[in-house]
């Protein structure tokens, strides 16, 4: 289990998170909200990619506030980027092998989950020759090649087409109940926010609304009929 502990941060003398409070079990939990809600800012503190201002991240009720990215990694934390990173010189196939802790031979069995042909892509390099939806599958595909226990997918779906994403949510749920592990998801998307066992809608830094999706969805589905009516 993850639990934040009254977690604030603030950058340029402008507050991003105030009081977060949260837990994160062994299931898919979704976090949404508008844009500048902080989400990402979230996610990052979660994997130690940034350091709150205060408050604490713990871990199987260890602190890991102090934790590096590095550190976090090495006990079971992957991260996909919103915006994946690229890597001169290095070939698909050699990401999986490095990231595959079980040291499976069938790599390219994380490739299909994504919805890429490994006979295609295995021997094509991280860099400029990708495009950027095929970047983002081959960082998830990275991500569940690791079997860690936290993954944490910061807008999965930005860059892929919304046919390929929908098999791609089945994917998540496969893996996470293969794994039983915590998936977090950064997201907007209507399917992947409809597979959460729980939602978190974060607004101006703040948790506005948490619970299990059938708690949360109607208030969403009501927000959204709002904003449409108002012209936002």
């Amino acid at each position: 289990m993850i639990e934040l502990r009254n977690i604030c941060y603030e950058h340029d003398g402008k507050q991003i998170l105030k009081n977060i409070n949260l837990k994160f079990n062994n299931e898919i939990t979704v976090i949404t909200g508008p844009n500048g809600a902080g989400k990402s800012t979230l996610a990052k503190i979660i994997m130690g990619i940034i350091k709150p201002t205060s408050g604490s991240v713990l871990y199987n009720d260890q602190d890991i506030t102090d934790f590096s990215i590095t550190q976090r990694a090495k006990i079971g934390f992957s991260y996909s980027f919103q915006q994946p990173v690229k890597f001169k010189g290095l070939r698909v196939c050699d990401i999986l092998r490095i990231a595959n802790a079980k040291k499976d031979v069938a790599l390219s069995k994380y490739l299909k989950s994504v919805g890429l042909c490994s006979r295609e892509y295995m021997t094509r390099e991280l860099s400029g020759d990708l495009s950027g939806g095929e970047l983002k599958r081959v960082e998830i595909a990275t991500v569940l090649a690791r079997n860690t226990q936290v993954n944490i997918f910061d807008e999965p779906e930005a860059g892929i087409d919304l046919w390929s994403f929908g098999n791609l949510v089945e994917t998540f749920s496969k893996f996470q109940k293969e794994i039983n592990g915590i998936f977090i998801m950064i997201s907007h998307q209507e399917k992947m926010i409809n597979l959460a066992n729980k939602i978190v809608l974060l607004n101006a830094g703040q948790v506005e609304k948490l619970g299990k999706k059938e708690e949360i969805l109607p208030f969403l589905s009501n927000a959204n009929k709002s904003c449409k009516s108002c012209g936002v």
